[in-house]
């Protein structure tokens, strides 16, 4: 901050409320300005946040002066870009912004200079250090340079011009790639970064930031945007300005050159979640062929079952929440089932698999969409739904570690709809060839410990993992114990587990983590998201910030992720096998670290008491229902298929032996 006192203008108001209306680049603005009040009276004045997902706990620091940052940053001489945005305004006020830059040569480094205004540039140039840069700022294109009288569109077709007195340009990266009006890349970037280097200039990107809407070809991904903004050729430009310097320097400096493409399936696994469901409707062949294109280990299936025995994957029993059954004549089905859920749903098992197949479509989940956020819209409805059968044979052809079975409402399954939704799954997974071989691994999960016990019982091959309750912070003895006899792994909520939170700065690491690992279970952490409003603050709202955390802190058997991508690039960073040479952006961050800073300005969030224990009485669950008639009242919705007919290619939900024997002794009486 440059102080100053303005002596012309017009007030709007009087006192301690006074504004000014100021003409600024040809604009009449009114409001409070610098060159208004000295540094002295700006001391009584706080920083605010200005863009909506940043915490207001960080509002309330003080305005620096330029000669303030070598005082406060633990650097001896570090080096200062200055952004000169308003040289005729202050001119006009009296106050020469080129005497006071050389004045304070001595005392700062300022290794750049930018500025809009290229008349500034040229009278500044060769009056500051050699090794100072000036960089002409560009705008946009219809707007007018006051200094030269000429629009930055001219301007930007006249960089030989540009080159005679900057030494580079700095223009906001849309410059570069535009972005169409529904928030996508276009199909080619400019020309712009060819035409600065052929002209001699250097060119910078403007206007990274994490917590902003980026074009959605990123997947929210900082990082994978800073990525295509240095990439190798002609497309490199020669820096970026960033609010997050942690995802810059970590995309230059781990991530611009990344290790082998081929995929060795080494844990820490990447595991999809509901496929690529960040990019493409939940459990789609499209979200699967993506999540196995971007280098997932292990694809995921949810199973639910159809009114006709149809075992299909979906993320929910509930067709309301991942497709547009909303909008179809289906909607009518719509009705409590208070063993899954309070309020009407319209479930699987209220339609066929035909019904679903033909007559709904997929709809994107958007998990954070509270917070206005949303994923991929073209894709929104694109995609088609998969049986079992199609999705183990996609596991057995493709270059995966193995596949993860989820199983849901088994309990509710086998009592009200005569469905034994474990038997269901290991028919489909011996017809689809997995139970005679060993390339391929299968991993069943579920929350239900019931369903786990009964496999364990069955002597099964799989890999079982249970998922533990959220909202936990640490296990008993008795729990792990429990938790053994029937699991080989673990689930963990990292979002409401692994750390305790408050208005999303972490508190402190729980000590959940230490104790699973130290117990001998092999833990997976889900579900990480790319979303910068899906992390605690401490990371930056960059997910490989998050993702890296894990990786250093934590010895994971697997990561299950909506953006298998992210993971499958993290893998390959050239940083992290670096040892003591690791560059501090890539080392984990200090835990707890912003909330100890706040604390300084006595603006800490709340305290919070420990998380709940898990007990073994929370694991522990009574055996799974026999097997109900699916023709008895309570039995399977109107419409279901007579039970007992052998697995065919939809891989029909089986029922008891039982009931088969009564269906032959009645033939045979008949």
């Amino acid at each position: 901050m440059w102080q100053g006192r303005a002596t012309t203008g017009s007030s709007t108001q009087g006192g301690a409320e006074e504004s000014w209306t100021y003409v600024i680049d040809g604009v009449r603005k009114t409001g409070w300005f610098a060159s208004d009040f000295t540094m002295a009276e700006l001391q009584s004045v706080v920083l605010t946040q200005a863009i909506w997902s940043r915490s207001t706990r960080f509002d309330g620091y003080p305005i620096l002066s330029v000669t303030d940052l070598p005082t406060i940053l633990d650097v001896k001489q570090p080096s200062v870009w200055l952004n000169v945005q308003h040289d005729i305004f202050y001119k006009e006020h009296g106050l020469n912004m080129r005497n006071y830059i050389l004045s304070i040569q001595k005392n700062v480094s300022v290794h750049y200079i930018s500025s809009p205004e290229l008349g500034f540039l040229q009278n500044i140039s060769g009056r500051v250090h050699r090794k100072t840069k000036l960089v002409f700022s560009f705008l946009d294109k219809a707007l007018l340079d006051n200094s030269i009288h000429r629009t930055y569109g001219s301007l930007l077709s006249n960089l030989t011009f540009v080159k005679s007195i900057a030494s580079g340009i700095m223009v906001p990266k849309s410059y570069i790639w535009p972005v169409t009006k529904d928030n996508y890349l276009q199909q080619a970037p400019t020309s712009i970064v060819a035409e600065a280097h052929s002209a001699g200039l250097e060119i910078y990107a403007s206007d990274f930031a994490n917590d902003r809407i980026i074009p959605y070809n990123y997947s929210y991904d900082p990082l994978a945007e800073y990525l295509n903004f240095i990439s190798d050729g002609g497309f490199s430009v020669d820096g970026v300005l960033s609010e997050h310097p942690i995802t810059a320097s970590g995309a230059i400096g781990c991530f611009a050159n990344l290790n082998s493409s081929k995929t060795d399936h080494g844990e820490p696994l990447i595991i999809s979640h509901n496929g690529a469901s960040g990019d493409y409707p939940d459990c789609t062949d499209l979200a699967y062929h993506s999540a196995i294109n971007d280098g997932a280990d292990v694809i995921d299936c949810p199973v639910q079952v159809t009114s006709d025995g149809t075992l299909m994957c979906m993320s929910s029993v509930n067709l309301l929440d991942t497709t547009n059954v909303q909008r179809t004549p289906f909607s009518s089905r719509a009705s409590v089932v208070s063993e899954i859920q309070a309020t009407p749903g319209v479930f699987t098992f209220n339609l066929t698999w035909d019904d679903i197949n033909s007559s709904i479509q997929p709809k994107i989940s958007s998990p954070l969409s509270r917070y206005y956020v949303v994923r991929n819209p073209r894709y929104t409805n694109q995609g088609k739904f998969l049986k079992l059968s199609d999705f183990l044979a996609m596991g057995m052809d493709k270059d995966l570690s193995g596949v993860m079975i989820i199983i849901e409402n088994a309990a509710f399954l086998a009592k009200s709809l005569g469905i034994d939704i474990v038997d269901s799954v290991n028919a489909a997974l011996n017809a689809a060839g997995y139970d005679n071989q060993t390339a391929k691994g299968v991993l069943i999960q579920s929350k239900d410990s019931a369903v786990l016990v009964k496999l364990k019982q069955q002597k099964t091959k799989c890999k079982l993992v249970y998922t533990l309750p959220s909202g936990i912070g640490d296990v008993s003895t008795s729990s792990l114990e429990a938790v053994k006899k029937f699991a080989d792994a673990v689930v963990v909520d990292k979002d409401n587990s692994v750390f305790t939170s408050s208005l999303d700065f972490i508190i402190r690491q729980n000590n959940l983590m230490k104790d699973l690992q130290s117990s001998g279970l092999a833990v997976y952490a889900q579900v990480f998201r790319n979303e910068f409003v899906s992390q605690p603050l401490d990371f930056f709202s960059d997910e490989t910030v998050e993702i890296n955390y894990y990786f250093q802190s934590f010895n994971l058997s697997g990561i299950i992720t909506d953006f298998p991508k992210t993971v499958r690039r993290y893998k390959k960073n050239t940083c992290t096998g670096l040892g003591n040479d690791m560059p501090n952006y890539m080392q984990a961050v200090p835990i707890g670290a912003l909330d100890q800073l706040l604390q300084k300005f006595k603006a800490q969030p709340p305290s919070m008491p420990p998380m709940p224990t898990l007990n073994a009485s929370d694991v522990v669950e009574t055996p799974l229902p026999p097997v109900a008639p699916r023709n008895e009242p309570g039995g399977s919705p109107r419409g279901a298929e007579t039970p007992g007919a052998p697995p065919s290619d939809t891989h029909k939900a089986t029922a008891s032996t039982g009931i088969l024997f009564v269906m032959v002794f009645t033939a045979l009486l008949i």
